[in-house]
């Protein structure tokens, strides 16, 4: 992510002997995202990925570090928190908490085809089966309640249409929010970021997911639907790709059925998606934070999704008989 905390070889020089990973050979800052300061890390045993937290304390931090090393304990390919030698995973690092974890394999698939949707779709079903009995809770952090705190801070740099546009899509979801079928969607532990640069190919073969610090309880259907609205869409336009669509969820259904009320919600959560993204990256364009390297996203994308899931006429979650 963005680097907003230096670290050097020098800095790490006696803060890494508590690992029993050797002594470190390299670290480069990573700069891509504006939430965390990440660096890829290599030392005398392997590589690995240090991340310094920015946003999130001592006290939220277990919640997303211990799901981590559940899922892979359950099969679920993601990167595993590494343990101290008195068995901490959760550190201090120039004063904020820190954490170093497992290196996936791979690259990032920036222009996915339906084998690689249908290899997430898959992977995201059992991810959610796998979080079902994670006994930490926490409540999505970027869910209804930040959209309505982070709307009227926004407003004022919005043109007239687009005010329009936000506040009535705040009134369509405070009302979805509301209804009975949303309240019998089956609900558990989502990624809640799962967009083409937190999941890793090796070829057409999935490697992992990662940076799962937007987790949180939620809506199953809500992570399916921020899945499908980057990885299922022409960059440029925004336009949804029938097949991609169909692969990721042909996949997710095949592993963890669809109900009926997820079919009703399914256009209401693809628009609930690109709210959540246009509203962060509206704050974080017109609001940004000091960093060594930070690139800000252009709101203008999910702006253009949003106003295309208005109007769009959602399939089948399932085609299944």
């Amino acid at each position: 992510m963005a680097v907003f905390t230096p670290v050097s070889l020098d800095d790490l020089g006696s803060w890494i002997t508590q690992f029993p990973l050797g002594k470190p050979i390299a670290i480069k800052g990573i700069a891509s995202g504006i939430e965390n300061s990440n660096f890829f890390l290599t030392t005398e045993s392997g590589e690995y990925v240090l991340t310094v937290f920015e946003k999130l304390n001592f006290d939220q931090l277990p919640f997303y570090l211990n799901l981590m090393r559940h899922l892979v304990q359950h099969g679920v390919l993601v990167p595993e928190p590494i343990a101290n030698r008195q068995g901490e995973i959760l550190n201090t690092l120039h004063g904020k908490p820190a954490s170093i974890v497992t290196k996936l394999e791979g690259s990032c698939q920036m222009a996915p085809a339906p084998a690689h949707c249908a290899a997430v779709g898959a992977m995201l079903a059992k991810m959610h089966l796998a979080a079902h009995d994670y006994p930490l809770l926490q409540p999505n952090l970027r869910s209804l309640d930040w959209w309505n705190e982070t709307t009227p801070v926004v407003l004022p740099y919005l043109s007239d249409a687009n005010q329009h546009l936000l506040r009535a899509e705040m009134h369509f979801q405070d009302a979805f929010a509301a209804s009975a079928p949303y309240h019998r969607l089956p609900r558990g532990v989502i990624h809640g970021d799962l967009f083409r640069n937190n999941v890793m190919f090796d070829g057409e073969r999935l490697t992992g997911f990662f940076d799962f610090y937007f987790a949180g309880v939620d809506t199953w259907l809500f992570d399916v639907a921020v899945t499908v609205n980057d990885w299922c869409i022409d960059l440029n336009s925004g336009a949804l790709d029938a097949p991609r669509v169909r692969a990721i969820l042909d996949a997710y259904h095949a592993v963890r059925p669809f109900t009926s009320d997820e079919q009703t919600a399914w256009q209401a959560m693809l628009r609930a998606s690109a709210l959540r993204f246009w509203l962060s990256r509206l704050y974080d364009f017109f609001l940004p934070r000091d960093a060594e390297m930070l690139t800000p996203h252009d709101p203008s994308h999910f702006e253009r999704i949003l106003r295309q899931r208005i109007s769009y006429v959602a399939p089948p979650l399932s085609t299944a008989n």
